[in-house]
């Protein structure tokens, strides 16, 4: 088991798409590779998850009403007022 870096983004923060986010199988109901998040879409993170064995913080961000999309550190950016990562406040104290 790898222990985690800190987290980059919390619960309720504000962010926005890096890239275009394309569905990878996870919604069944759309069609595989069909655009989900446009890049620079803003959402509000509605869960924070990590995988035990890599380590990896994994977050559940809510892009628009009912299309929450697990997304990774490197797929979303810091948006918005308070856009400060987490990581940044501890380190500012």
């Amino acid at each position: 088991m790898n222990v985690p870096e800190p987290r980059k983004f919390e619960w309720g923060q504000r962010v926005s798409a890096v890239d275009d986010l394309f569905n990878d199988g996870s919604f069944p109901d759309w069609p595989v590779d069909a655009l989900l998040v446009k890049a620079g879409d803003a959402g509000e993170i509605v869960q924070v998850g990590t995988h035990a064995e890599s380590g990896t913080h994994i977050y559940l961000v809510e892009f628009r009403e009912r299309l929450v999309v697990g997304c990774l550190e490197g797929e979303l950016r810091s948006s918005g007022a308070g856009a400060d990562s987490a990581a940044e406040k501890i380190n500012s104290v």
